[in-house]
């Protein structure tokens, strides 16, 4: 390839926009098995329960939501990993977490050695789910950074979808998911074990991606880090390009979780706009949907083989409307398409509500009058397609983009653990809102809705467009509008 300007260019843009896809999509595997390790327990939980003899709901939600947990703690210690050692030995150690998870999960002998394995699982979720995005945004032309980065979510949908047929075929063909199914194993084990074919891929992918040109230049490997700007990122001007890179990454102090520090309760306001991003995200109950979906779907009529069935169809519709996403990120930016989420989020929820208010019964014998079931099918349908347009890939994008090159896997890091954290809450607390009432949940998700609308208009930059080394440390965000002091000049006007 040629480093002159010239006749070649043209051709050569047309390669590395190719080849930035392939090192994007490679990233976003980690996504997959983050999809893939959600959902997959759907189809297993109520075995495990009749395995494990787990008549208290707590302890069952526990149980589900154990890997959560993992998820969390290695989310909060990716970020230095990454900076200490680089993206892709991360990648390659989640990978080799997860292959071990999910052998181990399989083969239980225990509730509390079943808890242990998806733990480790965790682990390797949670710092897949911190060095996807910022791999993907430090490796993007701003132009599609919102595209690429959208693939994440993508990968999440798609690993959702494949978690919900694998175990709709496993349970089919063993006749039940606590059946036997092969060398005298049920079901639900080979549920788990499934999960080791991603996990190989994914670590066979990392290995062979190029690392990230700003960890490069912040381990004073500028080479490298012009090889993969001019080969992959498809930057003309490479050496400009670094300077840029250099002016945002101080390469003489160690970066640490003490960057983070700031005004605002201890730390940097962006740094909080991150968090409660990610808070948000899982507060409006999504996971719920594809956690509990097969019960849910039961609890509203539906046999179990149906409820399977009707769980894969939402799951599809979610990838469709990911698609759709990664189609307008980069045409009518983050801020809109979240406020847009919001709105739809907050009244397909309410409706939710609504129709579960009109029924009788509680937990999975929840029967309703009238046509109100079909209004809790839609309206969990609605939810699922504002959720999967908007909420689902959006923050993925923003996380891995808003932050400044000093700060971002740092911030990112601490911005997933809090999702984590959030997630396992929603988890855990599920199965006592459902007692307490389906009009309860799904009041206080929509609630959480409307409190995200309000969130993003007075709390959420715009970032479309911006080059990363205009995420300036002391932004300031007002009325939804990105203000960065860069190098003394204006990188954005509120």
């Amino acid at each position: 390839m040629s480093d002159s300007p010239g006749k070649p260019a043209p051709i050569a843009d047309s390669r590395l926009n190719r080849r930035v896809i392939g090192i994007s999509v490679g990233a976003a595997l980690g996504g997959f098995l983050f999809g893939f390790d959600s959902s997959v327990i759907n189809g297993a939980v109520d075995s495990i329960r009749d395995e494990f003899g787990l008549d208290n709901d707590t302890f069952a939600g526990f149980v589900v939501a154990a890997a959560l947990l993992g998820c969390a703690v290695g989310a909060w210690f990716a970020g230095g990993l990454a900076n200490k050692y680089g993206r892709i030995r991360v990648m390659v150690i989640a990978a080799i977490l997860f292959f071990i998870s999910a052998f181990g999960s399989g083969f239980a002998f225990g509730v509390w050695d079943l808890v242990a394995w998806r733990i480790i699982g965790g682990l390797a979720i949670g710092a897949a789910s911190v060095i996807a995005p910022a791999y993907i945004a430090e490796v993007s032309p701003s132009k599609f950074r919102g595209r690429l980065g959208s693939l994440q979510q993508l990968a999440i949908v798609l690993g959702i979808f494949a978690a919900l047929l694998s175990d709709q075929l496993l349970q089919q063909s063993a006749g039940g998911a606590s059946e036997d199914l092969w060398f005298g194993q049920e079901a639900w084990r080979w549920m788990f074990i499934v999960a080791a074919v991603p996990a190989l891929i994914y670590g066979f992918a990392a290995l062979k991606l190029p690392e990230s040109p700003r960890y490069l230049v912040g381990k004073g490997r500028d080479d490298e880090a012009a090889k993969v700007l001019r080969e992959f990122s498809g930057e003309h001007d490479v050496q400009h390009k670094i300077d840029d890179i250099k002016a945002t990454i101080n390469t003489e102090e160690q970066q640490s979780l003490r960057d983070l520090k700031g005004s605002a309760l201890g730390l940097k306001p962006i740094v909080w706009t991150g968090i409660l991003l990610s808070v948000f995200q899982q507060f409006v109950g999504i996971n719920v949907i594809f956690y509990y979906s097969t019960t849910l779907w039961q609890s509203v009529g539906f046999d179990a083989s149906d409820a399977f069935l009707t769980s894969t169809i939402t799951s599809v519709t979610n990838i469709v409307v990911t698609i759709v996403a990664i189609l307008l990120v980069d045409k009518i930016g983050r801020r809109r398409l979240l406020l847009i989420g919001s709105t739809g989020m907050f009244i397909s929820l309410g409706l939710m509500a609504v129709a579960f208010s009109n029924a009788s019964g509680s937990g999975d014998s929840v029967s309703f009058s009238g046509s109100w079931d079909t209004v809790a099918v839609v309206g969990a349908n609605a939810f699922v397609v504002f959720f999967g347009a908007t909420w689902g890939p959006v923050v993925w994008v923003l996380l891995g983009e808003m932050f400044p090159n000093k700060i971002r896997a740092s911030a990112l890091a601490v911005a997933a653990a809090a999702q984590w954290i959030a997630n396992f809450a929603i988890t855990m607390s599920f199965p006592v809102f459902a007692d307490i009432g389906l009009t309860f949940a799904y009041g206080f998700y929509a609630v959480m809705a409307l409190l995200s609308l309000l969130f993003v208009y007075f709390r959420v930059p715009e970032t479309k467009g911006m080059e990363l080394e205009a995420m300036d440390s002391d932004a300031k965000v007002k009325r939804g509008h990105f203000v960065a002091e860069t190098m003394g000049e204006a990188a954005g006007k509120a």
